[in-house]
């Protein structure tokens, strides 16, 4: 009979039988137990953290130590050893009281408190006796054992056997030696009192008291009995928590999901015991937490180091040189931060719990403030928590919306705010190919020119927005698959101003960003915060042919006893024209090719994969981004501080390009490293008449002077002399588009034109070449 039946049948012995007018024989709570793709633990989550197992998955180490210590006449009474009732009667007297109650007596007792009672009174007993008696009917002893042994408590929140076998030893109930079952049924006796951890030489004591009662009445030998006394307790804990510490992130992130369906479902998301399965890969995800761990420790001391002084300087291209000269106590971290931002420092102080605490008390702000910046545990601490760098990583399927990893921060013990989901952060540059997007589905093509110059642009109410490029312009006409390449302000402003800001918003949108934009021309430079969640689910649409998946993280739920009662199939529509999803993901592979995010390829090693990406950087280096678009796996990271009064403050190292990828190239480095993984080097999938393209030339005259010269100089030399095209060049009547004025109204609707016959044209286009 398996573990599951056995629960049904107990169940149906409830609703057979009253038991004291009319109470029910009440069921466990079961935790619901979370699982990654691979069949990991992921989380539990419960109110008693409680796993029924059945009584043949039980050592047998642990049901002789039970009788041997509770009940050494179990197997021969009915519910009530009279023979042990009359000695404890006689004992009690002459004035030593004694106990009387069998295992199954007591398993009455710990199932209906309330019914029986625990006071010392004739009554109660009686109660307790029927109830024995009625259950020795009903259940054979191997069932009331294992009823006992899955609802007893053990500390810690532990219910169960199973649950106190992993809390103390990390081990299965099924694996448990005959020490570590006397300790767990020593604990019987008061759990707290015979805690192993508080009180170690008293839990040992009661060990060996199970130990010798078990040779006693030989379920040991007595040599080995003695032995086993001489051993150390031999602890492994793993206190019960509601997550593992693989995914807490995306852990509390499917509980929140997993509430709203139990709300309406009508299951007790915490006593139902079910088994959730997600989308989470463990191999996966362990690979991405190492690569952010390792990246922003290295990050961390850049930033350290860069606010320990009035200028500065660019130390090396490369983290270890930071981390080295930390180690070496040449530089004291944030320390010009501290020195001269005094202000701050009295902000941060003042909204601390010790601060509003002492308030409370009756102290004066300066007092408090006087007294806590006296105090110098509590001020490195403070300081500490404000100048940590955090960052974020998810990775999606683009074929099934599937989440794969999610690192939501770097240490959920400290910071327990989830920067892949919750974090709403200015985008910078890594919204413009929803611009470029907008602009394919309204007919422009990547070999379009707009000439790289600052222009002004009026709009109603007589403001004005005149975007720069961080490092100048050229005055050149640039080709759009250059102008996304190397992320060129101007080239995208002019851009948003020929498409329309509602337009491109109505993009951004279809594609997956749910956030709320702004239609106004700098949403073109991403001024709207949006999370990294969302921001890369909309570019997992793009390599997948403009059709969308929304994320998902969990497939299906299964009751306790293995029946799928819900499953979450991936919801797919087209959000893109495919040819246009296409032609924007060609010219983003430029920007891996020869653009902004070309690190990724000669840095990380990644030069055979087929890729496409893009970076980007707010203003003041607040921000770092960085999304790469591979066609089995899409993967966005963000770097930056929780208070944006911190940020980068080199040019290097603020930008998306040189942090945030960082961690997308050591996460993809290792996958490309581990035997266990097989990173595919297929290529996006064309639409059906999307012809590559004949190359052609960008001349000299044409290029623009590169944006950044931070860029490799032998490879923008190459791209100089000649480049292949990533795309297709849009014929055009001759009129030149960068030479119109700049609109005074930015406000107008273009988007109604948006995909208009762009299949067709894609197909006229390829079969004219």
């Amino acid at each position: 009979m398996t573990s599951a039946s056995r629960e049904k049948r107990w169940l149906r012995g409830k609703r057979r039988w009253a038991m004291l007018g009319g109470a029910r024989m009440p069921s466990a709570a079961r935790a619901t137990t979370v699982y990654t793709a691979d069949g990991k633990q992921l989380a539990r989550l419960y109110r008693e953290n409680r796993t029924w197992v059945r009584a043949g998955r039980i050592a047998s180490s642990v049901k002789d130590a039970l009788v041997a210590t509770e009940d050494r006449r179990f197997y021969e009474h009915g519910g009530v050893d009279l023979r042990r009732v009359a000695g404890a009667a006689w004992s009690t007297l002459r004035g030593d009281r004694e106990g009387a109650s069998t295992i199954t007596m007591q398993l009455a007792r710990n199932l209906y408190p309330k019914k029986i009672g625990r006071a010392r009174a004739l009554r109660r007993k009686t109660k307790e006796m029927l109830t024995a008696i009625k259950m020795e009917r009903q259940y054979a002893k191997r069932e009331i054992l294992e009823m006992y042994l899955n609802t007893v408590a053990f500390g810690y929140n532990a219910f169960g056997i199973e649950a106190a076998a992993q809390t103390y030893f990390g081990a299965r109930a099924a694996r448990l030696g005959p020490a570590q079952a006397a300790l767990l049924v020593g604990m019987l006796k008061g759990p707290s009192r015979y805690n192993p951890v508080r009180h170690p030489e008293r839990a040992c004591e009661r060990r060996n008291v199970v130990l010798r009662q078990m040779a006693k009445y030989s379920f040991l030998e007595k040599g080995r009995a003695e032995r086993l006394q001489q051993q150390p307790l031999d602890l492994d804990l793993h206190l019960p928590g509601s997550s593992s510490d693989l995914a807490p992130h995306f852990a509390q992130h499917v509980r929140a999901r997993l509430q709203g369906w139990a709300d309406t479902s009508g299951y007790d998301l915490y006593a139902d015991g079910l088994r959730v399965h997600t989308t989470l890969d463990s191999r996966l995800q362990r690979l991405a937490r190492r690569a952010v761990a390792e990246e922003t420790a290295g990050l961390q001391a850049v930033a350290g180091y860069e606010w320990s002084r009035a200028d500065p300087d660019l130390l090396s291209e490369k983290t270890d040189a930071y981390e080295r000269a930390r180690q070496n106590d040449r530089f004291e971290p944030f320390a010009h931060f501290w020195q001269e931002r005094r202000d701050l420092v009295r902000r941060y102080v003042r909204r601390t719990p010790r601060y509003r605490r002492l308030i409370r008390q009756g102290a004066t702000p300066d007092s408090a403030l006087h007294r806590l910046t006296k105090d110098a545990a509590f001020m490195d601490s403070l300081r500490t928590a404000r100048t940590r760098l955090e960052a974020g990583l998810v990775s999606i399927e683009p074929g099934t919306g599937y989440v794969k990893t999610w690192v939501g921060g770097r240490d959920f013990e400290r910071d327990q705010y989830d920067h892949v989901a919750l974090a709403r952060r200015q985008p910078g540059s890594t919204f413009k190919p929803f611009v470029y997007a907008a602009a394919v589905d309204e007919g422009y093509a990547p070999g379009d020119r707009i000439r790289d110059v600052v222009r002004t642009y009026r709009f109603a109410g007589g403001e004005r927005w005149r975007p720069r490029n961080a490092h100048g312009s050229s005055g050149r006409r640039m080709a759009l698959r250059d102008g996304l390449a190397y992320s060129v302000n101007t080239v995208t402003a002019k851009l948003m101003a020929e498409v329309g800001p509602s337009a491109v918003a109505r993009t951004a949108r279809r594609l997956g960003v749910r956030s709320e934009l702004d239609a106004v021309p700098s949403l073109a430079l991403g001024t709207s915060p949006v999370s990294l969640l969302e921001l890369t689910s909309a570019y997992a649409t793009l390599a997948n042919n403009g059709r969308r998946h929304p994320p998902v993280t969990i497939t299906r739920i299964e009751d306790a006893d293995g029946e799928v009662i819900a499953r979450f199939a991936p919801d797919a529509r087209e959000a893109l024209n495919p040819y246009t999803a296409y032609a924007t993901l060609d010219m983003m592979r430029g920007v891996i090719g020869r653009g902004t995010g070309s690190r990724i390829r000669w840095q990380w090693d990644l030069g055979e994969y087929d890729l496409a990406g893009k970076t980007g950087t707010t203003q003041r280096s607040a921000d770092g981004w960085f999304l790469l678009m591979h066609p089995q796996l899409v993967t966005g990271a963000w770097v930056g501080f929780n208070d944006q009064n911190l940020t980068f403050r080199s040019d290097f190292w603020g930008q998306g390009g040189h942090n945030a990828l960082a961690l997308v190239g050591s996460f993809y480095r290792r996958i490309t490293d581990a035997p266990s993984f097989n990173l595919s080097e297929r290529r996006f999938r064309r639409p059906p008449g999307y012809r590559e393209p004949e190359p052609h030339f960008t001349s000299a005259d044409s290029m623009s002077a590169p944006p950044n010269p931070l860029y490799d100089r032998e490879r923008y030399a190459h791209a100089r002399s000649g480049v292949r095209a990533d795309s297709m060049r849009k014929q055009s009547s001759g009129e030149d588009r960068s030479l119109r004025p700049a609109p005074v109204q930015l406000q107008r609707d273009t988007s109604a034109r948006g995909g208009r016959n762009v299949e067709a044209h894609f197909r006229r286009r390829a079969g004219q070449r």
